[in-house]
């Protein structure tokens, strides 16, 4: 089946980078860049407290990673407000709230960008209004790279999703140093006790975690899994059909308190109509935008639909 060969492909490539950096090692530099956006948020957030910011200072010794806090706060490649621009907080903001996705290729539809401008896609989604920005680091399939991750979540102000076969809590950590705001957590290739590990992991350095189901069987584990954030996924990823019904059909099984996004098969205004009048939080929406040749104009279109 594709799906299992796309788990294997992932496994494959977390076995070969743990030979080069242990899980004991990305774990802490994924610790390490949490201490510190968790150091200056506290810091920023007392700058209308003479005495609250002073005292920090005098304490700035005593960083987790040993570090000074106030002058490294905001290091190299991280986005210096991102506790306050959280994925899932983004997604609760009332309508429906647009996940744009950078996307070179997938196994389905094969090569959909040649050029790839990866930064100005994700810069124009930004612009044309999108709540967060999902970005494919899967290489083999989908042409993915670590790279953009990095550089799109550096450049841009918005929450940004790995979106990855994430079969390890080594991607997870790894995640977090490239910048990621949130992880994807699949529940095809995922047990109950890996989907609440992972999604705690996750959680643990300041990640949110988007889970995703496919039918009513995965909703139920997603959500005894202590999910907050679920994504029906239209697409059956053991064969790639699509079929949009799926995530209006089982849009009633995830309760009104949780995050609800639908993804794949997105394609225009009455697709969104019928997605705004089930009142999802959210959808994830990639090629329709990566192949309209405006991807800031059709963003625009769509959300006024």
């Amino acid at each position: 089946m594709i799906l299992d060969t796309l788990a294997a492909a992932a496994k494959a490539r977390v076995a070969k980078l743990e030979k080069q950096k242990s899980l004991v090692t990305v774990r802490a530099e994924a610790e390490q860049v949490y201490h510190r956006e968790t150091y200056y948020y506290k810091y920023t957030a007392s700058a209308d407290s003479g005495a609250d910011r002073n005292r920090m200072e005098m304490d700035a010794g005593t960083a987790p990673d040993g570090t000074d806090p106030v002058k490294d706060a905001v290091c190299a490649g991280q986005k210096s407000a991102k506790l306050t621009k959280r994925f899932q907080e983004n997604l609760q903001r009332p309508g429906l709230n647009f996940i744009c996705e950078c996307k070179k290729a997938s196994p389905s539809k094969g090569l959909i960008s040649p050029e790839f401008p990866y930064l100005e896609i994700a810069k124009s989604y930004e612009r044309g209004g999108a709540a967060a920005i999902s970005v494919l680091t899967e290489p083999e399939y989908f042409l993915g790279s670590d790279v953009y991750l990095r550089e799109i979540a550096a450049q841009v102000s918005l929450p940004v999703l790995r979106k990855d076969f994430t079969v390890s809590p080594y991607q997870i950590y790894e995640a977090k140093v490239l910048g990621a705001d949130a992880v994807l957590l699949i529940c095809a290739i995922l047990s109950a006790s890996q989907l609440e590990e992972y999604r705690l992991t996750a959680e643990s350095v300041g990640l949110d975690a988007l889970v995703e189901t496919h039918d009513g069987w995965e909703i139920e584990t997603a959500l005894k899994s202590g999910a907050k954030i679920i994504g029906i996924n239209n697409r059956n990823l053991k064969d790639f059909t699509v079929d949009i019904g799926a995530c209006l059909q089982l849009r009633k099984e995830i309760p009104e308190d949780s995050v609800c996004i639908a993804e794949s098969g997105i394609q225009g205004a009455n697709d969104i109509r019928a997605l705004k009048e089930r009142n999802f939080n959210g959808v994830l929406i990639g090629e329709t935008l990566m192949r309209s040749g405006n991807p800031e104009e059709m963003l625009g279109r769509l959300k006024e639909a």
